[in-house]
């Protein structure tokens, strides 16, 4: 009997099914026993019979236990078990830092860090024995090349990509009411612009993904006169052209018939019934010259708004091709937006959000020192987004190089998320990732709409207050070797040595440096006229070690 004691619960189930009933005959006090047994004798039938799940067969009424407590095991985690470090993707502690600056509530901690100060991968900022005290924390930078006739004065910090469809219509009303009284930019993701979008009146950065969602004709391809139309709206103040994102790079998606909405299929440009395809690449255009000349027609629709794209780097040779189609055609983005791999807000397949991508600051630094060693850096501002939510976040990115930086999930902590991870199925505890009317009630949106423009105000005054402690009146003026970096536990890495600035123009120049042979390389495998490689590489990697110059005159000789 022994090996039958897993259906000893479902047997007495149903034989407590069969007294109450019996019972019932005597004392009606019995048939509500009857009936909520009963109930459970069917879950039990059904159990051994179904063949989907082989732990209910083998453990009927019972085994639903499991699915029970597996359904609420992410809070249970988040709420009694998980450290103030435990970073799933943010941390306890980093969460807190949000809410406190959102609400306006103390953001002090007592007794000391609770960082391992000694362990691998620790990072801080050097402070100046001079420090200075900085009153005016609204930090700028203006955005927009020598062929941009609008250029715009963009915040240090803004709202990184997210669309109307992915969260609710109180969400995109709080983040862009919130940026309005902060005085700082949305980006509108890739979904078009909502009614709710128009309707806050914050500044937008109007993003043209691969379906072109605002300005497409009906076979989804690109629409020149739609595209102007909306980018005449003196609303949009910078256009993104998208080629890939932190979360999915390289990864398409659908929007199914049945979650289109009347609103989303007006925000994105679409027909209702029908299923809402984002490719994975562009059809505008196949080529570095292409994704040039496209940027170089957005500008002229737009009447000269600052123009630039955002990516997540792959094939580092790829990024070198589209620098050198610059340097051809003579079209020059006014901005490139750096997203890391670990970005993210949407769903994303598990690889592609683990293992797919450049992390943030080493794809930062690449991006910089390619601009530099091209010569163009002085002419492309460059954004950064990925996990970036404290001053300390911002400070770092802004001495690897961004000019800027971008925040998602940040901005979702400010207007309410409790990271409960269920962005996916539209059902959102607290409102925001979500289409349900029900559900997104919940969000009052005056109410988080300050709480937003409240965390921007007190980041900034953060990122002042660091900056001053760094002996710097603006963070622009942050660089590498104001921070330090643990690579390993007993191994101190200067920031410029960690991840330098290579020299201006390093990539031009007809004196190669040894160290850079890698560069090199790369940069002569790259092509303006294709995305290809040259030739697949097979065989033993072998490092570079002929210049340029020795190998023409050996092909001479």
């Amino acid at each position: 009997m022994v090996i039958y004691e897993r259906f000893y619960v479902f047997a007495g189930v149903a034989i407590l099914t069969v007294l109450a009933l019996i019972g019932s005959l005597y004392s009606p006090w019995l048939l509500p026993v009857a009936l909520l047994s009963g109930v459970l004798t069917a879950v039990g039938v059904h159990d051994v019979i179904q063949r989907r799940h082989s732990i209910l067969r083998n453990y009927p009424i019972i085994g639903h236990l499991r699915f029970i407590f597996e359904s609420f095991r992410p809070e249970i985690r988040q709420y009694l078990i998980e450290s103030d470090r435990d970073a799933e993707p943010f941390s306890r502690q980093d969460r807190g830092l949000v809410y406190q600056r959102a609400k306006g509530d103390e953001d002090k901690r007592p007794f000391g860090t609770i960082e391992n100060v000694y362990a691998s991968g620790y990072a801080w900022l050097t402070h100046s024995a001079v420090p200075v005290v900085l009153h005016d924390t609204d930090f700028r930078v203006r955005i927009g090349g020598s062929a941009c006739r609008q250029p715009y004065d963009a915040s240090l910090y803004n709202i990184s990509a997210m669309s109307f469809g992915s969260l609710s219509a109180n969400a995109i009303l709080a983040l862009n009411s919130g940026a309005r009284k902060g005085r700082f930019a949305h980006d509108t993701g890739e979904g078009g612009i909502s009614r709710y979008h128009r309707e806050a009146g914050g500044d937008l950065i109007y993003q043209v993904a691969s379906g072109y969602f605002g300005c497409r004709n009906d076979d989804g391809s690109f629409s020149p006169e739609k595209f102007a139309v909306i980018a005449a709206d003196p609303q949009i103040k910078m256009i993104e052209l998208k080629l890939s994102q932190g979360a999915k790079p390289g990864h398409g998606g659908m929007l199914p018939a049945s979650k289109i909405s009347p609103e989303i299929a007006e925000a994105r440009g679409i027909p209702m019934g029908v299923d809402c395809i984002s490719p994975p690449a562009h059809s505008t255009f196949s080529t570095p010259i292409g994704l040039m000349q496209f940027i170089g027609q957005l500008r002229e629709l737009s009447g000269g708004k600052p123009v630039g794209f955002k990516l997540c780097i792959g094939h580092r040779r790829e990024f070198l091709s589209m620098v050198k189609a610059m340097l051809k055609t003579g079209v020059v983005p006014d901005f490139i937006v750096v997203d890391g791999a670990e970005g993210g807000t949407g769903a994303a397949p598990v690889e592609f959000a683990n293992r797919v991508g450049m992390p943030m600051l080493e794809a930062l630094t690449f991006v910089h020192n390619a601009l530099r060693g091209a010569g163009i850096r002085h002419e492309v501002k460059v954004g950064a987004a990925g996990k970036i939510i404290s001053a300390f976040d911002i400070a770092r990115t802004l001495a690897l190089g961004a000019d800027w930086c971008n925040s998602a999930r940040g901005f979702m902590f400010a207007v309410g998320c409790i990271q409960a991870q269920s962005c996916h199925t539209n059902r959102c505890p607290v409102g925001i990732a979500t289409q349900d009317p029900s559900r997104q009630r919940a969000l009052d949106v005056g109410d988080k709409s300050d709480r937003v423009a409240r965390f921007h105000h007190n980041t900034m005054r953060a990122l002042g207050e660091i900056a001053g402690a760094a002996g710097l009146t603006d963070p622009r003026d942050f660089m590498p070797y104001h921070f330090m970096f643990r690579q390993k536990d007993n191994e101190l890495v200067d920031g410029n040595e960690a991840y330098p600035y290579l020299p201006e123009g390093f990539l031009l120049a007809d004196e190669e440096i040894p160290e850079l042979a890698d560069w090199y390389g790369r940069w002569d495998r790259a092509t303006s006229d294709s995305f290809a490689p040259p030739e697949i590489p097979h065989g033993p990697f072998t490092r570079r070690s002929v210049s340029r110059a020795q190998a023409s005159a050996t092909q001479t000789a």
